[in-house]
């Protein structure tokens, strides 16, 4: 019987691409170079679920795409293995990071590998293996060295319960996201980045990069470049000063108040006794919100403490606040107040009754009371400055602040420095000691790498030290003769995976990161795909590591990522009851088009979410794979529609791609399962293949996947059951091997070739298949259809319309008539309109 068993195919596949290091990229080489990469994954105790293929599908079909191109192409695979989930894992469990992340990792690598990816797996890399932290903590010392890293006392964001800082992402409404654990603000010296140093570069350089237009505005406004002015407000009755950054010097004339962030160093000494306590009680209270927090309420609260400020252009005094919704780390932690010309000045000013004063001209009618006036127009109630433009009084404001030594022009960043420390164990040590006279010690690179001990407890030591604290014969060492202790906090997560991508271009590399000429040639990551999620974080410190190595020499391209292209979300139905139980699928049914419990009266209801073990809608890819087979895993993930967009995964839809590679396979497989016969030249089978390798073509160009797979459905199609001969169907099997590979193998075997598809020449898209030498005319008399007639595609339209008066279906209906008006639209029909 002639069936197409995937199961008894698709292993033999496997296994001769691993044994014969089929995908292994070549260095050094002639070939031009592609470095196709997908964002690696963090290897979870949950597994792979079916929405994680998707990127590594459509990445692998380019890359197959490209070595048939002639390409030397670079596909890689590893693991983002540090970081806090596997320390709460091993907490949970009582077992050691290490022993969970390898375990972990060998399940996701059993599943990619029966996915049939085209990774090189002599490439494989770990973040959390000591042969690659070593040089994750040498780019550390390469930051060190350019004053890039520092230590600070800066606040932060402190979980009690996990003992570690916690970025301000991670923290909603005063609690860590994944645990609901209360989070408070504390001052803590941290090791720090100046990625601030590089945000000119990281803004300009984005014009140079092919990327998602939503992600360069993400980073912009990340970065947030404003231009303004740095003022001086003095304090009332005192000889103290604070600075503030504005990006509207043109409205100073309209400050009727200023603001300090709770943690501005201030606050403290300008309240006055009688709103001590309540100034304390607020900025206590401010402390336990997240910055992302403050800043995205809507509730504007504050205290005032009772303290003027005076307003350098106009000597008014001021009242001087403490509210939340100013930050201590962007700007000066200080702020001048327009109500009359900024929204949250304005509703700020009218919750506690300040006055609201315009001095930019507003549109008849406007009532600036009630709504502030945003727009551009001409200086009022601005003294000398009276009738200018905004741009102009702009100009002119900061000239004169600067003679009058109350102020200055300046650029202004929302970019923070990057905060680098973390107090947990499961992490890359820093290669830094300190000694007793309160010194710190860059390491020298001949003392790397720094090993991560052992230690059985993950939790902070008794006195709050972090986890390397337990670590007594590891802590204590000398330097240059004095004692000295290693430095407890460890990386960041997002270390390891700054530079990934440089590391798989020379992975097994004992002397260096990478070597000049392995960097030399394949240079930088032509298409990275991955998650939207990414970014700004991940991207963004990617990009700024990398500036630092091209400013070091190391790298020969100023950017990481040519190309970057975020692919859609595969979403699943999940089921929950009333109280937000859920469900497994297999424990619901359905009944008078409502679902319950099974066996019980219980009803929950369907959405389609986020893919999550804790919804219990997670699909694991080797059950599809089990049932249908790798070939129509890879190819129903594609076909559900554009890439870039999110679609919710029904397993039934997998039946439809399966019969379509059943078809693919008896079109050339016969009963005995040997290869058929094959037969003559078709030019409706020509045109059909030819249509295919086009849309393939175009698809691989902007990573449009469904497309060509339907056009290659179409020449099935059309093939109708016979098979076709041999150049044609050598073709299909090749512009089909992409996407499912093990059976286009399989089939090309058969055929009698020892050699794999993989790197086979790709198919050359012949423009004149698609020319028609008959073409298809409708014929109308009085706009109803009475006939067709097949012409020659070259025919003229004096041939075509007497070929269409002589049909017998036609002249009849012509006859003793006039023939008032011919209506002739090329290619397609006649209408002869008569009386």
């Amino acid at each position: 019987m002639n069936q197409y068993n995937p199961s008894q195919i698709e292993a033999k596949w496997q296994n001769y691409w691993q044994k014969h290091k089929i995908f292994a990229a070549e260095f050094p080489s002639d070939k031009p170079k592609y470095y196709t990469l997908c964002m690696f994954p963090y290897p979870s105790g949950s597994g792979l679920h079916v929405g994680h293929p998707l990127s590594y599908t459509a990445i692998d079909i380019l890359a197959r795409y490209k070595r048939m191109k002639g390409f030397n192409v670079l596909n890689p695979m590893g693991w983002d293995a540090f970081g806090l989930p596997t320390e709460r894992a091993a907490l949970r469990e009582g077992r050691h990071p290490a022993t969970i992340t390898t375990e972990n990792v060998a399940n996701f690598k059993h599943q990619l590998l029966k996915l049939g990816f085209s990774f090189d797996w002599d490439r494989e890399i770990s973040t959390s293996s000591v042969d690659y932290y070593r040089w994750t903590q040498w780019i550390f010392l390469k930051l060190h060295e350019k004053g890039l890293a520092y230590l600070a006392e800066v606040p932060v964001n402190w979980c009690p319960a996990q003992g570690t800082v916690l970025a301000n992402e991670e923290v909603v409404d005063g609690k860590y996201v994944e645990t609901g654990e209360p989070v408070e603000r504390r001052m803590m010296k941290q090791w720090m980045l100046k990625i601030t140093a590089y945000a000119e570069r990281l803004l300009h350089d984005l014009d140079d990069l092919d990327w998602p237009a939503g992600v360069m505005e993400m980073q912009r406004q990340w970065i947030g470049r404003s231009e303004g002015a740095e003022v001086s407000f003095a304090i009332a009755g005192t000889e103290k000063h604070f600075i503030v950054y504005t990006t509207r010097p043109d409205t100073l004339f309209g400050a009727t108040y200023c603001v300090l962030a709770p943690e501005h160093p201030l606050v403290e000494s300008i309240t006055s006794e009688e709103k001590k306590e309540e100034v304390l009680r607020y900025v206590e209270a401010a402390k336990n919100r997240s910055d992302l927090d403050r800043q995205a309420s809507k509730e504007k609260t504050g205290v005032w403490t009772g303290s003027y400020a005076i307003n350098p252009v106009n000597n008014e005094r001021i009242p001087i606040w403490v509210a939340d919704y100013v930050l201590s780390g962007y700007g000066t932690g200080a702020i001048m107040a327009v109500p009359a010309h900024d929204e949250r000045d304005h509703a700020f000013a009218k919750t506690f009754s300040l006055p609201i004063i315009p001095v930019i001209s507003t549109p008849e009618g406007h009532n600036i009371q009630e709504e502030a006036y945003t727009g551009d127009g001409t200086a009022i109630n601005s003294g000398s400055f009276n009738d200018m433009d905004v741009h102009t009084f702009k100009r002119a404001i900061i000239e004169w602040l600067e003679e009058q030594k109350l102020g200055t022009g300046k650029v202004n960043y929302k970019l923070r420095d990057w905060l680098f420390s973390r107090q947990r164990y499961w992490g890359e040590p820093f290669p830094v000691v300190h000694t007793e006279d309160g010194n710190v010690h860059a390491l020298p690179e001949s003392a790397l790498p720094i090993s991560l001990p052992h230690i059985d407890a993950f939790k902070p030591t008794a006195d709050g030290q972090p986890p390397l604290a337990r670590a007594e014969e590891w802590l204590h060492t000398t330097w240059n003769g004095q004692k000295a202790v290693r430095e407890t906090n460890t990386m960041p997560q997002w270390a390891g995976s700054c530079w990934y991508y440089l590391r798989y271009m020379d992975p097994n590399n004992n002397l260096a990161a990478f070597s000049p000429e392995a960097v030399s040639y394949w240079k930088d990551v032509d298409i990275y795909i991955g998650g939207v999620e990414h970014a700004v974080l991940h991207l963004l410190y990617a990009r700024f590591w990398h500036k630092v190595l091209y400013d070091c020499g190391l790298v020969p391209t100023k950017e990481p990522f040519r190309k970057l292209f975020n692919q859609g979300m595969i979403l699943a139905y999940s089921y929950r009851d009333s109280v937000g139980k859920y469900y497994h699928p297999s424990d619901v049914e359905k009944r008078d088009n409502q679902f319950f419990v099974q066996g019980t009266d219980t009803e929950v209801f369907s959405q389609v979410e986020k893919m999550s073990k804790s919804k219990k809608n997670t699909v694991d890819p080797l059950d599809i794979v089990k049932e249908y087979g790798t070939d129509t895993l890879r190819m129903y993930e594609m076909f559900m529609g554009p890439l870039e967009q999110v679609k919710p995964w029904q397993s039934s839809g997998c039946k439809g791609i399966r019969n379509f590679l059943q078809k693919v396979w008896r079109l050339f497989v016969d009963s005995s399962g040997q290869a058929k016969d094959f037969s003559t030249a078709n030019r409706a089978v020509r045109k059909a293949l030819h249509v295919a390798i086009q849309e393939a073509d175009q698809g691989f160009s902007v990573m449009k996947f469904n497309t060509p797979i339907s056009k290659m459905m179409e020449f099935i199609n059309t093939v109708k059951g016979t098979t076709p001969d041999k150049k044609t169907s050598e073709i299909f099997i090749k512009i089909l091997s992409p996407y499912a590979p093990h059976i286009a193998e399989e089939i090309w075997s058969l055929w009698g070739y020892n050699n794999t598809l993989a790197y086979e020449p790709w198919p050359i898209f012949d423009p004149s298949a698609l020319i028609e030498d008959e073409i298809q005319i409708v014929i109308q008399v009085q706009g109803k259809l009475r006939a067709r007639i097949n012409v020659a595609a070259t025919a003229s339209k004096e041939e075509i319309l007497e070929i269409a008066k002589n049909h017998e279906n036609i002249s009849n209906r012509l006859e003793g008539k006039t023939i008032i008006k011919e209506i002739f639209v090329p290619k397609k029909l006649i209408n002869f309109v008569v009386r």
